[in-house]
């Protein structure tokens, strides 16, 4: 089956009862048993819910993988696969990753005694240099937020194999339909999705999909142990959104090109950050590794004043200055103080996150129009 028919029907069934061709929303916390431990296969919304269910198969499918589990945000997905851990073990991370990852890394699970490691990947050789007997997973964006940074999946899932720990991949900015890292050797797969996979900026949730079965047990275990998943209509709002993930990702993807191409001729632009540059520090794996190189793309303004980054980010019409990003509207964001700001400056700026960096998450309207919107805000 192919992409664009997986998105519509893997893991999906018409309602037996009404021939409904959308999944029902089970807006419903518990379900009644015939007998004591006999049921339909659902005893407690918590632990599994249909709606959830049809989800998670659909989300497992898309991705290549055997199992999948939905939670209340992406960043719950996260502190599920953390929670795998124990004190005294060790993860490496991308140095250059979501401000809220390193937030939950640094402040919540340091305390309980795991150490974290942050290096850059674009070498894999900084992996190498931290890794030891205590390290139990290593942590992968790429394409990294905000710089855009591509990682070599199969060359760290090497590493993680020769030294027996869980490679988990952050594919949010690729999405299934551009990047598939289970392929490529990753053990889990983490997506917030809130953003790409929903499409549409009205709901909030993660999820994570993997084929083992041992790791899915453990998965599982802690979902319902800790609670934390999403509820039927959120579940709802992303299958409706999977089912034109391939028609809006080309679509980002066209019109991210013609933005970045854009702004790396624009005078007062000193940095462009986008894959799919020949120039772009990776370029050649992400040609092997992605379909395509999606619709985000991050620059910097000569000078590096912050207030000419603020300037910008207020002068725009189109593009609307939020957080988040992957819905169908054009969404731009000031990294420094938005999405990285609980990194500390010294470590942003060893990345790259400098204060005139500007992040866009180019959507679906009429490229013409946001071209026109963004000259007008930098000039």
């Amino acid at each position: 089956m192919k992409f664009g028919t997986k998105v519509i029907h893997a893991g999906l069934e018409y309602d037996s009862k009404t021939g409904a061709i959308m999944t029902p929303i089970y807006q419903t916390s518990t379900y009644v048993q015939s007998e004591v431990g006999k049921h339909k296969g659902y005893a407690y919304s918590r632990t599994l819910n249909p709606t959830r269910d049809a989800l998670e198969k659909n989300l497992a499918a898309i991705e290549n993988g055997k199992y999948g589990a939905c939670f209340a945000s992406g960043m719950a997905a996260i502190d599920c696969v953390i929670k795998m851990l124990e004190p005294g073990d060790e993860v490496i991370s991308s140095a250059d990753l979501y401000g809220g990852s390193y937030r939950l890394f640094t402040t919540i699970f340091e305390q309980y005694g795991i150490k974290f490691h942050f290096v850059s990947m674009n070498d894999t050789s900084e992996i190498e240099a931290v890794i030891n007997e205590k390290t139990k997973l290593i942590w992968v964006e790429t394409p990294t937020n905000p710089m855009m940074n591509i990682i070599d999946i199969n060359a760290v899932s090497k590493i993680s194999k020769d030294n027996n720990c869980i490679l988990a991949v952050d594919n949010t900015f690729a999405t299934p339909y551009l990047q598939n890292p289970l392929d490529l050797g990753a053990d889990i797969v983490m997506h917030s999705a809130t953003k790409y996979l929903g499409g549409h900026s009205d709901v909030v949730m993660g999820a994570l999909v993997c084929s083992n079965e041992d790791l899915a047990k453990e998965i599982y275990r802690i979902q319902n142990s800790c609670g934390a998943v999403c509820g039927p209509q959120d579940a709802f709002l992303v299958l409706r959104g999977i089912k034109t993930l391939h028609l809006r990702m080309q679509r980002h993807s066209e019109n991210g090109k013609v933005v970045a191409h854009f702004l790396k001729n624009h005078p007062k632009v000193d940095g462009i950050y986008w894959p799919g540059f020949e120039t772009h520090p990776n370029h050649d794996i992400a040609k092997k590794q992605m379909k395509g190189f999606g619709g985000m793309v991050s620059f910097s303004l000569k000078g590096n004043k912050l207030e000419d980054a603020l300037d910008v980010v207020k002068k725009v019409k189109i593009f609307a200055l939020a957080e988040s990003l992957g819905g169908v509207e054009s969404l731009i964001g000031h990294p420094v103080t938005m999405t990285h700001g609980a990194i500390p400056k010294e470590e942003r700026e060893k990345t790259g996150v400098v204060d005139s960096l500007i992040r866009l998450s180019v959507g679906v309207e009429d490229v013409e129009d946001l071209i026109a919107d963004l000259e007008q805000a930098l000039n």
